[in-house]
């Protein structure tokens, strides 16, 4: 008797212990795998994108002079007045046009305008050095009128003394600029609204 007690208390504990590992089974979460329909990757988050690659800053180039650094002779008074090559790159989304101001805030009776280029094709990615005092550029892009009153590129020529600053900007527009010609108070009328990102430049020169 004692052999057979011994042998249906083993039967039961054995019934105990197949019935606790079936209810763990049913009731455990199984892990999806790698790459299963319906669940995302390994290692991947659902509802994120991979992070796109920033564009590039929108940047202007004045002929090889690093920002800050003094502006060629050849594109002063003391030399032959040149106006400089021109480059940028990166211009933003939605540009119609773009507009080129150089000044010199420095000037004795105030801000100074000696360039205005404007309604540039956004598809241009230059001007080159030396344009002569025409009213429309070949390849795109109309010249204004200096604080000078003439029109083109009046060069750098500030009084003998300090440095004066020489400040490229080059403005992205939204729109073409419906004017024969413009000062700089026209431009800064034409662009009040309608620049959507600015790249600037400046440099020096003193006599």
């Amino acid at each position: 008797m004692a052999v057979m007690r011994t042998v249906i208390g083993l039967l039961v504990m054995a019934s105990a212990l197949l019935f606790l590992l079936s209810a763990a089974g049913c009731t455990g979460t199984p892990q999806a795998q790698p790459g299963t329909p319906g669940q995302p990757a390994t290692g991947s988050a659902q509802g994120t994108a991979s992070p796109a690659t920033a564009a590039g800053a929108f940047t202007l180039r004045v002929d090889s002079v690093s920002p800050g650094g003094t502006l060629p002779i050849e594109y002063t008074c003391s030399g032959a007045s040149e106006s400089p090559a021109i480059s940028w790159e990166n211009v933003p989304a939605g540009t119609k046009t773009l507009t080129l101001i150089m000044e010199d805030p420095d000037a004795p009776a105030g801000t100074f305008t000696h360039w205005i280029v404007y309604n540039i094709p956004p598809e241009r990615n230059s001007l080159p050095r030396g344009i002569s005092a025409v009213k429309e550029i070949s390849g795109g892009g109309q010249q204004g009128t200096n604080t000078a009153g003439n029109r083109g590129y009046q060069g750098a020529c500030p009084p003998i003394g300090p440095k004066h600053r020489y400040v490229f900007t080059l403005y992205a527009v939204d729109y073409t600029m419906g004017l024969p010609t413009a000062d700089r108070d026209a431009i800064t009328t034409m662009l009040n609204d309608h620049w959507i990102e600015k790249a600037v430049v400046t440099t020096t020169f003193s006599r």
